[in-house]
């Protein structure tokens, strides 16, 4: 494992580490946070690998700069081998990154989800949650790992993992999500419902997140992508 600090882009105080933070004390992996449209720019080589989260805005989005800045230094850190994962809006940042794109979909996908997986070691089943309006597209050179009832779920490149859900996520922190979207009726769902289904699946949720995490990192550090390890 290299010496160097992970890199994790966060993008508003609504959108903390949480797990992932989690994830890497309990590995004891020093990390950075970077705060988009806060801190300066930064350069992927100086860090072992990189983790972007969720975020409100759209990768399409010129407003604010940070967006577009991010998914310039997500190409650089493709373009140098650092490994990097994306969540959500992270998975989006590096499907446009890696030269994919997004689609809007035509209802929002919230709530508590399994996924259909072709790799259940690498990319668990879930309940996984979902909370985004625009879809991430497949690259050109990636593999579809796992499938929504809106699109592709995750999908992997070199060392590179991008997931459409947010295994990072916490009761707390759905619950704060929940209080200011006003997507949720657009789906079908109030604020108690995902309050709900979150009390009930984000238990099961943080272990198999750790694992997904575990056997990412343990493949790309051994050079052979994120599917080539027995990590747990």
């Amino acid at each position: 494992m290299s010496s160097k600090p992970a890199l994790i882009f966060q993008h508003g105080r609504l959108g903390p580490p949480a797990r992932v933070a989690e994830w890497l004390d309990e590995r004891g992996l020093p990390y950075v946070v970077h705060h988009g449209g806060e801190d300066g720019s930064v350069t992927p080589t100086d860090y072992s690998f990189v983790v972007s989260l969720g975020s409100q805005h759209s990768v399409t989005a010129t407003d604010p700069p940070w967006v577009r800045a991010e998914i310039s230094a997500l190409r650089g850190a493709v373009d140098a081998g650092v490994p990097v994962l994306g969540l959500c809006f992270g998975g989006q940042a590096l499907s446009l990154a890696l030269g994919g794109g997004i689609d809007v979909l035509d209802r929002p996908e919230i709530g508590w989800l399994p996924v259909d997986t072709v790799d259940g070691d690498l990319v668990p089943g879930g309940p996984w949650l979902m909370w985004h309006t625009e879809q991430m597209r497949v690259p050109a050179g990636a593999t579809e790992l796992a499938r929504s009832p809106a699109g592709p779920a995750a999908f992997t490149v070199g060392p590179h993992l991008a997931v459409q859900f947010h295994p990072e996520v916490d009761v707390e922190r759905v619950a704060a999500w929940a209080e200011k979207d006003e997507h949720l009726a657009d789906a079908g769902l109030t604020a108690d419902d995902v309050v709900a289904q979150s009390e009930l699946h984000a238990p099961a949720a943080r272990e198999q997140a750790f694992r997904m995490f575990d056997r990412w990192l343990a493949g790309a550090v051994n050079g052979h992508g994120p599917g080539s390890s027995g990590a747990r």
